[in-house]
């Protein structure tokens, strides 16, 4: 009897420090931060000490439109043999197609961050994706680790998460000035149409609160195009990990259509919902000098289109291609919308046009490879760093130009700045250049001697024709001039080059901070047989 009761005793002894083991709080005051008052308190008097200049009648309006997810060779300025893209390949065939053209980031949040302030978003730990959840407990880590079917996914193991209180402080500081912000406070209308992503949990985060005067769209990664029930809207699942969670949040939360912070029922199909109501706000603003960012998020997962785009690609036979294709087709069709309305209200000599797509094309949704790149969209290949990029000033820029240097979506920020004739501070290192004198020849340098990239398991440089990538104690270089589809590592045979660049990085990183939040997930890149890479951004 004795023995028995001992038995069970030490049954429930295990059991209940297992138990206490696995269900044990991972979140830790590790990753609280708070942002510095002196430097919140310096951005509102410069901020406040700004003036609309003399000679504000000679300022362009400027727009960003940015896609999402949207891969260099996926239009057809590029190379793309699937999809004719008129009006986006227009603003470049009107005005300067850059060739090198580069993101701060491979994946979405950060590289808006870095394009929105200028700035290397290591500079102030916007170094990975924000998220909204992590392992509460060692039982979540456990089961998303090793019983959860995640593919190419994998689940990072880190000794602590962030509480509650630290993944609400996760988003764009508050101590950073946007580009919006500065050309408010010099007399400038300014709207966001399209996706934020760049923090909501709390309000100091908002887009209305960093100098957006109208927002329409979402605040989250996605949203749902449309209602999955529109017998007019073609729905294309995927078996990816992270499909199951986009289609189960809907339109809740941060992923629900809002117009400015309050949320709305938008039944019309987003993509050229974003076109309309750019064109409301041109209209509205005309009589104005005006900054509209029309981030879109296409074509971004949920993959969803109407059955008229989705009916042009019939020859397509691989659905998942078609619904891709559609999309793009969707959003080049929306772009013409938004150039067409500035052509007939005679705004288009006066309108500075920038076009990008914040990383590669997601070769995860098996939809685009981004070929003849390597890689996509979370690598620091060139499929997830090089990006379609050009810009439209007519009669400030010739038309037809090919420019060959390095450029960088920071640079929209600066190019901005000065032509609305606004100073910036001077407590900050910005990085970005007006890439105006570069691209007209007014300047011969280049505008960047090399571009950098950081993440907390891998660090890349360009310099040069030069491309140095170190990732989890491998080292990878490429000679860019003779070998764009980064085929050939030469680290072996150049040493020298090697130690060079690896200086140039860890010059680079004296100027930058430890990031702010932990990333969640990394993801296996599987090139061929013989290479695979695993990446965390």
């Amino acid at each position: 009897m004795l023995k028995t009761r001992k038995f069970w005793l030490t049954v429930i002894f295990i059991l209940g420090t297992l138990i206490a083991f696995l269900l044990y709080p991972l979140s830790s005051n590790k990753w609280e931060f708070e942002f510095d008052a002196e430097k919140l308190n310096f951005k509102q008097k410069f901020l406040s000490s700004l003036e609309t200049p003399d000679s504000s009648d000679k300022r362009p309006n400027i727009i960003i439109i940015l896609a999402d997810d949207l891969g260099k060779t996926d239009i057809s300025l590029y190379g793309s043999k699937f999809v004719k893209t008129p009006y986006i390949d227009g603003i470049g065939h009107n005005g300067v197609v850059c060739t090198e053209g580069y993101v701060t980031s491979p994946i979405c949040s950060p590289s808006r961050a870095s394009m929105l302030t200028g700035r290397y978003q290591q500079r102030f730990g916007y170094e990975v994706q924000p998220q909204n959840r992590y392992p509460r407990n060692r039982l979540e880590y456990y089961f998303f680790k090793y019983l959860m079917d995640t593919g190419n996914w994998i689940v990072r193991s880190e000794d602590s998460y962030p509480t509650q209180d630290a993944i609400n402080n996760q988003g764009l500081p508050p101590t950073e000035i946007t580009l919006a912000e500065l050309l408010q406070n010099v007399g400038y209308r300014t709207g966001i149409i399209g996706k934020w992503h760049l923090g909501f949990k709390n309000d100091i985060f908002l887009p209305n609160n960093f100098g957006f005067d109208y927002q329409y769209g979402f605040y989250e990664a996605f949203s749902m195009y449309a209602d999955t029930t529109d017998k007019n809207i073609i729905n294309q699942h995927h078996t990816d990990f992270t499909d199951w969670y986009i289609w189960g949040q809907g339109r809740k939360g941060g992923f629900a259509i809002r117009r400015n912070d309050v949320i709305i029922e938008e039944k019309e199909y987003v993509t050229t919902k974003i076109a309309k109501e750019a064109i409301n706000f041109i209209d509205r603003n005309k009589e104005n000098p005006f900054f509209l960012y029309v981030p879109f998020n296409a074509p971004h997962t949920p993959f969803q289109v109407t059955k008229e785009y989705f009916d042009q690609f019939s020859h397509i036979q691989d659905r998942n291609k078609r619904v891709y294709y559609a999309m793009i087709k969707a959003l080049d069709d929306a772009v013409g919308m938004i150039l067409q309305k500035l052509k007939e209200d005679g705004l288009e000599e006066n309108t500075i046009i920038f076009f990008a797509s914040d990383n590669g094309g997601a070769v995860y949704t098996q939809a685009t490879t981004n070929a003849p790149l390597k890689g996509g969209k979370i690598s620091p290949f060139e499929g997830g760093l090089n990006v379609p990029l050009m810009i439209q000033w007519k009669t400030q820029i010739p038309s037809g130009l090919v420019y060959q240097h390095l450029v960088n979506v920071m640079d929209f920020f600066k190019t901005a700045v000065d032509l609305a004739q606004v100073n910036l501070p001077t407590d900050r290192t910005y990085d970005g250049v007006n890439l105006i004198p570069f691209i007209t020849g007014k300047v011969k340098e280049k505008p960047h001697p090399a571009l950098y990239w950081r993440s907390p398991s891998c660090k890349a440089i360009r310099k040069d024709n030069w491309k140095l990538i170190t990732n989890r104690g491998e080292v990878l270089l490429y000679n860019m001039a003779d070998d764009k589809e980064e085929k050939q590592n030469l680290a072996q045979q150049y040493p020298d080059v090697v130690q060079e660049l690896m200086q140039a990085i860890a010059h680079w990183e004296k100027g930058l901070i430890s990031p702010l939040w932990p990333q969640i997930m990394d993801y296996r890149f599987v090139i061929s047989k013989e290479e695979e890479y695993i990446f965390t951004f």
